[in-house]
């Protein structure tokens, strides 16, 4: 049985199943988020339901944004992107970025990644549209750390994301659930 089956036989069983006082509740969450938060985060299955406890952020209360590396790459990309929608038709008010320990992907290289696409039959010409930027970018993946920093610099350097937001960079240890702050910024 396909992932896909697994959850369309899942996902039946839980409308069949879904208490009145949950739909009640359901129907009264707003799509503003309580804490004016946006939070920018790995795709790492880890933190799946264990990054937003960590942080006390429950349904409702921020705006969560994943992708690999909790990664910004260009002026207007999706995360960007995400972050104005956020900004200004959500209300969000400060932007956390956290980057996590023991990353999955902080010993891999473009020159593996390239090699994998290839052999799944991804073309070398679409394979040139980013290459440069792969190889810049999972760089970043060997230290977290350095990473969170530049993404805090990238948006808030970004034109397009307002002075008075404050963006701070935290890194989550993944078996602990530990948050350090790395930069924080009300302290600019």
């Amino acid at each position: 049985m396909t992932a896909l089956e697994q959850m369309q036989i899942v996902n039946q069983a839980f409308v069949q199943n879904l208490s009145e006082n949950f739909k009640l509740a359901a129907e009264n969450v707003s799509k503003v988020p309580r804490k004016k938060l946006a939070i920018l985060t790995c795709m790492d299955t880890r933190l799946v339901e264990f990054l937003e406890p960590a942080l006390g952020i429950k349904r409702e209360d921020a705006v969560v944004i994943k992708n690999a590396g909790n990664s910004v790459t260009g002026s207007f990309e999706a995360t960007i992107r995400s972050l104005v929608i956020a900004i200004f038709e959500l209300g969000i008010q400060e932007i956390m970025v956290i980057g996590h320990e023991d990353c999955g992907v902080a010993h891999s290289t473009a020159q593996a990644i390239i090699e994998k696409m290839r052999r799944r039959g991804i073309s070398y010409d679409a394979i040139k549209m980013i290459k440069d930027n792969l190889e810049t970018w999972l760089d970043n993946f060997h230290h977290p750390h350095d990473n969170v920093l530049q993404v805090v610099e990238k948006i808030k350097n970004n034109p397009l994301i307002p002075v008075d937001v404050p963006v701070h960079g935290l890194i989550f240890e993944p078996h602990t659930g530990e948050i350090s702050i790395l930069k924080n910024g009300y302290q600019e």
